[in-house]
């Protein structure tokens, strides 16, 4: 989903890490279940979630950001 919407928007970057390969990441980001999906380390989600949603969720967030940066 993220890398979909990332070749949409040169302003959005989505990587893939393969825990299994990488196990200091999926510690670091405390990986129990997969997909996991992390935004600008500031969010994160487990599981498959729809596209509406996705986006839903990422506009939130960068509308929560917005705010925090004008106070």
């Amino acid at each position: 989903m993220a890398h979909a919407i990332a070749m949409e928007n040169s302003n959005i970057k989505a990587d893939v890490v393969e825990v299994s390969e990488f196990p200091s990441l999926g510690q670091m980001y405390s990986v129990r279940s997969v997909p996991q999906t992390v935004v600008n380390e500031a969010m994160r989600f487990t599981g498959a979630i729809s596209e509406g949603d996705f986006v839903d969720k990422v506009v939130q967030l960068g509308v929560r950001e917005n705010e925090d940066a004008k106070s």
